[in-house]
């Protein structure tokens, strides 16, 4: 037999390298090019703040074209509709038209598209609707009226609620029964009704051919399970997967993303383990940590460059996660390697704290950095209330994010307008809103019993001649005791004030289903009024700015239309700023007292000091008061917050105020 011998490769001419039209090694660093080029298998991309996660995808979309791949086998998940278009978008730009054809949206129009496609494997034998977030609430307000569960007499939870529920349940995967025990102790005693409203609500939307937005992720996931065929054809259509923010997907969607890599396990996501902040919303810690077990042969790499920040507040942000007890460790480095040191500053008590924050950002727009380039960072909204009133007396315009301004929510008003009927009895606004929220009490009804006060010419004392109509007399009888008893009353303002909440406090409870939230505001809002001596001060100061002011028109032609930016840090997220303080760095505020209880609500808040912190480039202030007492649990806080405290003085510097003296003081 004749042999034939096949030489080596490296004996013959090379073949020539791929020529791509984009010049990815020069356009990218060294992890960025990594991972765009890494197309194959399981890869999970550790993406730090600030580190270039947009453009890693963008380019990588990109990559994958040039490579041959037909668009429509890539499959682009986000989180908003807008990212995943800005990032094809980008896309296009950086090589053609091609980029348009890849398949990119949320999971939820995603899942829409092929629910629709494949309806009646799922039972549905003709096209499905949707109900956004209002109408699944009307239609769990229809039922709840059909079934007699609307009924005054009784306290049941209203429509918004009741869906808040059902949607936490879901996307959680807890029980309906967790949810109420954890967040709504207060409706325990409805949990049947609740559970059974559910059954109803279910099989409704069943009957009518309807689905909310939790049930495309449910009714998606169960397509993939049950169908094995459907989840083979849909892994073959989509050979390559990538998701953006995947440390804030929840269980569901990550089992979705499994079935969809079956058959190729070329699925690339990309995430912050140390950004994951929404559990509250669903979002599952584990499904980041847990992807290399999910996807064995995972390649993991780590995006750790920042674009954004100084070398100095990634110091800060590295010891802070560094405490972290489960993470992907990496650490943040930057070129720009000059800045200045960020300062923990200590007050004396929250107005010291409000002086300094609203001080230190006109300083800086007197230095030339404009407002809306300057924000500040609380954890929970009632956190900047003292400071609002410190910005409207400097006229210092803002627009608050994540939350309602102050004097803009409704149980704030409520209590402000009993306060105001005390200093000036002839309010008719302050009147009808008083006397509206008691039960049996109409706009006509209190329209007159408003110009029976104003005839009377004594105010408050006229109401003892109101003669009330047993429908709301027992009501009418108990507002009249409280204002009687404040009114002319020598007591303090601490006082009226605490007396008014033992009377607002059940009407607070029967108004508002989220009571205990709203109770916590207005503790917040009794230490304020510790403040001032009179109530004509007090009421003054707060309305420096209308309450029915749009947010969008609180401007300053001082300050060229330029606005500060306050934000709960949940809503900070993504964003950036040349400057960020970061207020109520306060043992039991951040974190809050509840977070001890639970190892992972306390990893969260850890995480959500780390968010904050990374969203500065230049300068970085953390900022508490010395000691706080806090009237609802008689607690005294005097501690700054165990995430910042024994951070070395080289990395955070410790500032200390000190008031100026008044002119003419001794």
């Amino acid at each position: 037999m004749r042999r034939y011998v096949i030489k080596s490769a490296s004996g013959g001419p090379q073949p020539e390298e791929k020529v791509f039209s984009i010049r990815y090694k020069e356009a990218l660093n060294p992890a960025q090019y990594e991972a765009v080029t890494t197309l194959q298998g399981p890869l999970l991309v550790i993406a730090g703040a600030g580190s270039g996660k947009t453009r890693t995808l963008t380019y990588r979309v990109a990559r994958l074209v040039e490579e041959g791949v037909p668009p429509s086998a890539i499959l682009l998940l986000t989180f908003t509709r807008r990212a995943a278009q800005e990032m094809l978008r980008r896309a296009v730009a950086l090589l053609d038209q091609r980029c348009e054809r890849v398949a990119g949206g949320t999971f939820h129009s995603f899942a829409n598209l092929i629910l629709r496609r494949y309806a009646g494997r799922l039972g549905f034998q003709s096209g499905i609707s949707i109900l956004d977030r209002a109408d699944a609430e009307d239609v769990i307000s229809l039922l709840r009226t059909r079934m007699g569960l609307n009924l005054k007499e009784r306290r049941f939870p209203r429509k918004g609620i009741i869906a808040t529920m059902y949607s936490k349940a879901v996307n959680k995967v807890v029980s309906i029964e967790e949810v109420i025990l954890e967040d709504y102790p207060h409706f325990l005693k409805e949990t049947a009704d609740l559970l059974r409203l559910y059954e109803v609500y279910q099989g409704y939307k069943r009957e009518n051919l309807l689905m909310d937005y939790d049930d495309l992720l449910i009714y998606m996931r169960a397509l993939l399970e049950q169908n094995p065929d459907v989840q083979e054809r849909l892994s073959q259509t989509y050979r390559y997967i990538m998701v953006d923010e995947y440390q804030d997907t929840n269980k569901i969607q990550a089992d979705i993303v499994r079935f969809l890599g079956t058959t190729h396990n070329n699925v690339m996501v990309v995430g912050d383990d140390s950004q994951s902040i929404y559990a509250f919303r669903g979002a599952n810690f584990r499904n980041i940590m847990d992807f290399p077990a999910m996807f064995p042969c995972t390649k993991i790499i780590k995006l750790e460059e920042n674009y954004r920040s100084t070398q100095p507040i990634l110091n800060v942000a590295n010891v802070i996660i560094d405490g972290a007890r489960e993470k992907y460790t990496k650490v943040l480095f930057t070129q720009k390697k000059r800045g200045a040191v960020p300062s923990l500053v200590a007050a004396e008590d929250e107005r010291m704290q409000s002086r300094f924050v609203s001080q230190k950002i006109l300083e800086l727009w007197e230095e030339g950095i404009h407002l809306n380039e300057i924000a500040v960072l609380f954890r929970s909204g009632y956190h900047s209330f003292d400071l609002e009133i410190e910005l409207n007396q400097r006229n210092v315009p803002f627009i608050k994010v994540g939350g309602f301004k102050f004097i803009e929510t409704a149980h704030i008003k409520d209590f402000l307008a009993h306060l105001k009927i005390l200093a000036n009895p002839l309010d008719p606004v302050s009147w009808h809103r008083v006397l509206l929220m008691l039960d049996g009490i109409g706009h006509g009804t209190a329209e007159e019993i408003f110009q029976s006060v104003a005839r009377s010419g004594v105010g408050v004392k006229c109401l003892a001649d109101v003669k009330p109509k047993p429908r709301y007399a027992g009501a009418f009888k108990k507002l009249r005791k409280a204002l009687e008893s404040l009114d002319g009353d020598p007591c303090s303002l601490i006082e009226i004030g605490a007396r008014l909440m033992r009377y607002y406090g059940p009407i607070l409870e029967n108004k508002y289903d989220d009571h205990p939230k709203r109770a916590k505001d207005l503790e917040h809002l009794l230490t304020i009024m510790e403040r001032y001596r009179r109530l004509e001060n007090f009421l003054s100061d707060m309305a420096l700015e209308p309450p029915n002011a749009s947010v969008n028109s609180i401007l300053a032609n001082d300050f060229e239309g330029e606005q500060l930016v306050l934000s709960t840090i949940h809503s900070a997220k993504g964003l950036e700023w040349h400057t960020v303080l970061i207020i109520w760095a306060l043992e039991g505020r951040f974190p809050a007292t509840y977070a001890a209880h639970s190892d992972e609500e306390m990893e969260e808040e850890l995480r959500l000091m780390y968010v904050a912190a990374t969203r500065a480039k230049e300068n970085l202030y953390f900022t508490y008061p010395i000691s706080t007492y806090e009237r609802g649990t008689g607690m005294i806080f005097s501690r700054p917050s165990r995430f910042v405290e024994g951070i070395p003085e080289e990395i955070l510097e410790h500032w200390s105020l000190v008031s100026e003296e008044e002119p003419g003081s001794a």
